[in-house]
């Protein structure tokens, strides 16, 4: 049992973690849904959190947690359990001493995977970017999430099936169907969970993620993001940069010492490098270019002289506010 529970994590707040008002409402919303007894499914673009708020929300959940990473070549056995190796028995039965008697026994090994030891001890399920496996393999978690109950067929337990622990609850996350090596979600396990549309961060969400992960100042952590949010809204890149980019470029202004207003060459080009490598595919040399030049430009507007414009009863520049 020990060697099955090593699994087990026992999750504790980020000291950076930042829960706005954004965040705070999605997170109450999940809470909801999960004391009523239906799954969660985050569901939105690579980078906008969902993996990070699935598991702020087990933290407040407040039960041990069990992650399960999607993955093309699972099987049921995967997320259940299988036969591991045998066990051995070998009994010397030497009671009389001038007759020995020998009993050997050999029986094949079960062992519990992570979906079988959330449900049997009522851990919190996440099962992160859950499409990525093959929906075959993912049919055990019909009866599971509907009918609260868990076929042992071929397992080791006693009973044909295995009740779900009253504690058990479980926490999807995935990528839109046009993905690469994205699923399509089968009708009937999509019927069964409650899913949250998560998009982009807003303006001030994600200028307090940028500065609790890189430690910017404020106004300088404003250009970092002021120049993603604008590529993003542009609609010229193949890919629109995340909230990552915000945090991959200021961070490496801090490892450097500078910021923004310090260093504008040094700015400009780590801007273009992970600017083209978030937002193009591998090898679109045409497209990395574009990128480039039209980083250049809107970094150029960052620079120039802003104009200030009144937003809820605060002074702040219309290009620091997307």
């Amino acid at each position: 049992m020990t060697n099955e529970l090593n699994t087990v994590l026992e999750l504790t707040p980020l000291s950076d973690f930042v829960e706005t008002k954004y965040v705070k409402d999605l997170t109450q919303r999940a809470q909801t849904y999960i004391k009523a007894g239906f799954p969660v499914h985050f569901r939105g673009p690579s980078g906008t959190g969902k993996t990070t708020i699935a598991m702020h929300l087990a933290n407040k959940i407040g039960r041990p947690v069990m992650i399960i990473h999607g993955d093309a070549e699972f099987k049921t056995s995967d997320l259940i359990g299988g036969e591991s190796g045998y066990k051995f028995k070998r009994v010397d039965d030497r009671f009389i001493h001038t007759v020995h008697k020998y009993e050997e026994d050999m029986t094949k090994q079960w062992v519990n995977n992570r979906l079988t030891l959330a449900v049997k001890h009522g851990f919190t399920l996440i099962y992160d970017e859950f499409t990525r496996s093959r929906p075959e393999a993912n049919n055990i978690l019909l009866p599971i999430l509907q009918e609260r109950l868990m076929s042992t067929s071929g397992t080791s337990e006693g009973n044909s099936y295995l009740s779900v622990h009253p504690d058990f609850c479980a926490i999807f996350t995935s990528n839109p169907e046009e993905y690469a090596g994205v699923n399509r979600t089968q009708d009937a396990l999509r019927d069964r969970m409650v899913t949250l549309d998560v998009d982009h961060f807003d303006w001030e969400t994600e200028l307090r993620i940028t500065m609790a992960k890189s430690k910017l100042p404020r106004e300088e952590a404003e250009i970092v993001v002021g120049v993603v949010r604008s590529l993003r809204q542009s609609g010229k890149t193949e890919f629109e940069p995340t909230v990552r980019a915000c945090i991959m470029i200021a961070k490496t202004l801090n490892t450097l010492n500078t910021t923004p207003s310090e260093s504008q060459m040094v700015f400009r080009r780590i801007c273009q490098d992970i600017l083209t490598s978030e937002t193009s595919r591998i090898g679109s040399k045409t497209n990395q270019d574009r990128v480039r030049n039209l980083v250049e430009e809107l970094i150029d507007q960052q620079q120039s002289p802003k104009t200030t414009t009144r937003l809820n009863g605060k002074s702040q520049s219309s290009i620091a506010t997307p």
